[in-house]
């Protein structure tokens, strides 16, 4: 049964073939044995009941296509009975009193949680080496990185420990981390899926999605997931957006027709050979179903590695801020008095990477500098909105989507990059921009790298839509999953 998908699951519980309390009982056994280190915090008797509770929800005829399909979230979402610790020291211990409104809406739908998952400290990062409790290991070669910083998601699809998982993409974070581990994921149009309850790190950028191994998979999850919440004061409000919608209205249409924009500045230098070609057969197979490869350019695109990390931790180091040991949270044991708790509390709770954007971002915000450098950054950001908005929709618009590589390279091995972070942030030249506009973008396994090394590491295909083109998105996504399997590929010995 750990094979199969969301789909498939959901109709094998519809039809009594299999009860939630039996499925949640074999991916918990699986979970158990598994060594990757993607999950946090597990509590057998807490899923249990929710799938009993899902099991008689089946029974009485009150069930939607989600009851009784296990899931498990992201550490960045605060849940219930659970431990939230944003993979950070800092709230190691920490059980929050509510449910994030996301996982609020999966509990309303039925879905059965398996745990919390491991991830970057407060979702910085890109390797999910920054957690507080170990990295995780990327299922297809234990030696490799699983991406981040929903590292522990994507391995957790990967590695068939959970049919469905959520995740958080600031910069890159649901995209890259699909790439790498070879599964589906989604990051929708910001505002289209409430904060509330996820552990902000920067908030104009953050934003909840679903992962899964197929483009249908997240359709019918971003269906229980995506909607308009008044407690969230980033959410779509109606009139702009925020609808509740079937996201699966546009699987099964044909692809005839479709424009596809491949950006001159997603395949220059530095993109490796191995990640090209699998990305050009890919496009190459959009053809085959009836698409027409554009050639545009998206000239400030080199751009969005130096406005991203000047605005993200600008609002990092505000966010982060209310972690000071008085309210909740890590408290240092030894101190002084109160500026001294803090420095200490501080010191002893954040990590590395965390303190490096802490200090960045400060810098940036203080007087003197916030012109220079956080100014310039956000409209630098427009800049770059601009040029997506010059090829989809401008009155010269040549494109309906864009395609090209989620990430310049296949993962690479675990510490490469610990002590280079630059290094780590350029591996996001791909998938920043999109962030920065606030726009759709997603990404699904189209090949492996080559040589003995990176034979067994995937690669991903980004494709980047409108405002509001989550549909159409997940649609083109479905038809090539449908035309090809390598998203049917699973690790060795699964």
């Amino acid at each position: 049964m750990h094979t199969k998908t969301v789909k498939e699951l959901s109709a094998l519980l519809q039809s009594k073939a299999i009860t939630a309390t039996e499925l949640a009982t074999q991916f918990l056994a699986r979970i158990e044995q598994s060594d990757l280190n993607a999950f946090l915090h597990v509590d057998r008797a807490l899923t249990l009941a929710q799938a009993a509770e899902a099991d008689a929800r089946i029974a009485n005829g009150t069930a939607t296509p989600l009851t009784g399909v296990p899931i498990a979230h992201k550490d960045i979402f605060v849940t219930r009975n659970w431990r939230s610790t944003a993979g950070s020291k800092m709230l190691a211990n920490y059980v929050s009193p509510f449910d994030a409104t996301v996982v609020e809406k999966f509990r309303a739908a039925g879905m059965v949680t398996l745990g919390k998952l491991n991830c970057d400290e407060f979702a910085m990062g890109s390797a999910n080496e920054n957690s507080a409790f170990g990295a995780v290991k990327n299922p297809w070669d234990k030696t490799a990185v699983p991406g981040g910083s929903s590292g522990g998601s994507a391995a957790a699809v990967a590695a068939r420990l959970a049919p469905a998982v959520t995740g958080t993409d600031t910069g890159g974070s649901i995209r890259q981390p699909a790439a790498f581990c070879g599964i589906t994921g989604i990051k929708p149009t910001y505002g289209r899926v409430s904060r509330f309850g996820m552990i902000a790190f920067a908030s104009s950028l953050d934003q909840g999605g679903p992962m899964a191994q197929t483009a249908e998979d997240c359709a019918l999850l971003l269906n229980a997931m995506a909607g308009f919440d008044e407690r969230d004061s980033t959410s779509l409000a109606p009139e702009l957006g925020g609808v509740d919608e079937d996201y699966t209205r546009e699987l099964g249409q044909p692809l005839t027709g479709l424009r596809i924009g491949v950006p001159k500045e997603y395949f220059g230098a530095g993109l490796a050979a191995d990640v090209e070609q699998a990305v050009r057969a890919a496009l190459a197979q959009y053809e085959k179903l009836g698409a027409t490869l554009v050639d545009i350019s998206l000239p400030n695109t080199a751009l969005s590695i130096p406005a991203y990390y000047m605005i993200a931790p600008a609002e990092a180091s505000s966010n982060l801020s209310r972690f000071d040991g008085v309210r909740y949270g890590h408290r240092a044991a030894d101190y002084k008095d109160l500026a001294d708790m803090y420095r200490k509390t501080r010191a002893e709770g954040f990590g590395a990477e965390v303190k490096r954007r802490i200090m960045v971002g400060t810098y940036v915000l203080c007087h003197g500098y916030y012109d220079a450098y956080y100014l310039k950054a956000q409209k630098i950001r427009r800049l770059i909105a601009q040029d997506f908005e010059a090829v989809l929709n401008g009155p010269n618009a040549v494109c309906d989507v864009i395609m090209g590589p989620v990430a310049p390279t296949v993962a690479w091995d675990l510490g490469d990059k610990s002590d280079d972070p630059v290094a780590a942030y350029l591996a996001d030249i791909y998938t920043l921009s999109t962030s920065l506009a606030g726009l759709p973008g997603m990404s699904i396994p189209c090949g492996f790298g080559q040589g003995e090394k990176n034979a067994s590491r995937p690669v991903g295909l980004q494709i980047i839509g409108k405002h509001f083109g989550e549909a159409r998105l997940l649609n083109v996504a479905h038809q090539f999953q449908l035309a090809t399997d390598w998203h049917k590929r699973a690790p060795a010995g699964i």
